[in-house]
């Protein structure tokens, strides 16, 4: 169906507005996930932070024990080193945890008692290198084996782990997080590409189905205007072919009626004449006619009024005859055509029906071609042309042979159905081809009661249907009627009406 100017504004309004929208949300939640994979990131940076600043701090705590129990044990100043330096990074790493752990709440409970834990270790530490250094070796065991600094260290990896355990719990969950933002932002990428796809294909359908239109509009016109004279040329031969026949049939008309009007008026005369000799007898008073008058009226009143009666009373009704003949063919084009799809075989079937039994008798047969066309017209019209050609085909048959008629039907030009009607009857002479279209004539032998409107009413009817009809033959060899009919007598009418 084509696209209307208004169709296609509203069409491209309509996707203009969804591929707004479409990108509008494409960037928001994009500007959204990507603030949740930042906000994940950051989470991630802090906690991973707290947990390295968690675990070097115990790592230098147990380095500063090994140190320490190995100096105890041994009281080599080798194991003073390692000692001495854990010693020197546990303040710095001690601030570290505070200041990254500080800002977060669930872990800012846990310092306190990590700072009294540590400065406890690091005094049990102390006293035992001290006392190793003063020579007192037995009591710096004395202490190690009391477990005081063990219990300490206890409590102390306990909190400390704590601290890792939580964080590596965060860092998990902070990882599927941001690994969930960054799959929906993918998602979202892919769900908006799409959309702008399909609202950019949409754009492009529409783009394109109009342009297509306007192409195919613009062929019309182009079309129109290269026909528009041929149309011209075949309207003005139609005006000119339907001028040509309405002064045929006024003159016909004219000519066919005059006829009886003449005779009407000779007879007069001669009714005139014998009332004369009528009157001279019935009037003649005291005169006593003579036998001339007498014999004159007797004349007038067996002979020549009965006979002047006789023909006024034939030319009277073949005047009546010739005049009911032009109203029948006038009410068929008045009436209103009912347009619809007839079956030209269903129908011509109905009307060789009708004549079967009169072609029997023959011994001829009606052969109908196994596949006739289906028109939109009217039915009525139809029904009408093909019961007249069968009427004529059995009227007008070769009484030498039997009847035999045949109905054929092709394509013509411009979608039209050409129907051939063939018999093989007596013929029609070629200089009465035209003739036996015109009202009030026939060809041939005048044995036949008729007036001569048949085929002058086929020809009007299909006229009417937008068609027209033809005829082949040749005098005792058959004849063929050939039928021009429209696909769609719908169509015909509207164009007569544009």
């Amino acid at each position: 169906m084509p696209i209307s100017n208004a169709a296609f504004v509203r069409s491209t309004l309509v996707l203009l507005l969804a591929g707004m929208i479409a990108l509008l949300g494409i960037v928001g939640m994009s500007l959204w996930l990507t603030g949740k994979v930042q906000s994940y990131f950051a989470e991630l940076v802090e906690v991973r932070a707290v947990r390295s600043a968690a675990a070097d701090l115990l790592s230098t705590i147990q380095d500063a024990e090994t140190g320490q129990r190995g100096f105890v044990i041994t009281g080599n100043p080798v194991f003073r080193g390692p000692y001495d330096n854990a010693l020197k990074a546990v303040a710095e790493q001690q601030r570290d945890l505070a200041e990254r752990a500080g800002s977060r709440p669930e872990y800012a409970g846990r310092l306190a008692e990590i700072g009294r834990l540590i400065d406890g270790k690091l005094a049990e530490l102390a006293q035992t290198v001290t006392l190793v250094e003063q020579g007192r070796a037995a009591d710096a065991v004395a202490i190690v084996e009391a477990e005081r600094g063990r219990q300490i260290m206890e409590r102390l990896r306990a909190e400390l782990g704590a601290i890792i355990a939580d964080a590596d719990v965060r860092l998990q969950e902070g990882i599927a997080d941001m690994l969930g933002a960054s799959g929906a932002l993918r998602w979202m990428t892919i769900i908006g590409a799409v959309a702008i796809i399909g609202v950019v294909g949409g754009a492009a359908l529409v783009v394109a189905q109009y342009t297509r239109d306007v192409v195919q509009a613009r062929r019309e016109v182009e079309t129109l205007n290269a026909t528009l004279e041929r149309r011209v040329e075949e309207r003005t031969e139609e005006l000119i072919r339907a001028n040509q026949e309405v002064q045929r049939f006024a003159y016909i008309v004219t000519h066919d009626l005059r006829a009886p009007l003449v005779n009407i008026m000779g007879f007069t005369s001669e009714l005139d004449a014998a009332l004369g000799a009528i009157r001279a007898y019935v009037l003649a008073d005291d005169k006593t006619p003579n036998a001339d008058e007498i014999l004159e009226a007797r004349r007038a009143a067996e002979e020549d009024l009965p006979e002047a009666i006789g023909f006024i009373r034939s030319s009277t009704k073949k005047m009546d005859s010739l005049i009911n003949a032009i109203l029948k063919i006038s009410r068929d084009g008045r009436r209103e055509l009912k347009i619809e799809r007839v079956d030209l075989k269903g129908l011509v079937e109905a009307g060789a029906g009708a004549v079967a039994h009169q072609v029997a008798e023959s011994g001829g047969d009606i052969a109908i071609a196994a596949t006739l066309p289906t028109v939109i017209s009217d039915r009525l019209s139809l029904e009408q042309v093909f019961g007249n050609l069968f009427d004529n085909a059995v009227k007008y048959r070769a009484e030498d042979r039997p009847l035999r008629i045949s109905v054929t039907a092709r394509a013509g030009g411009r979608g039209e159905s050409i129907v051939e009607f063939t018999d093989n009857g007596r013929g029609i002479s070629e200089e009465d081809h035209e003739r036996i279209f015109e009202l009030f004539r026939r060809s041939g032998t005048q044995d036949k009661p008729g007036e001569g409107i048949g085929l002058a009413h086929v020809r009007s009817l299909m006229r009417n249907l937008g068609g027209d009809i033809g005829v082949r033959s040749q005098l005792g060899k058959g004849t063929t009627f050939v039928l021009r009919l429209p696909p769609d007598l719908g169509k015909v009418v509207r164009s007569m009406q544009a």
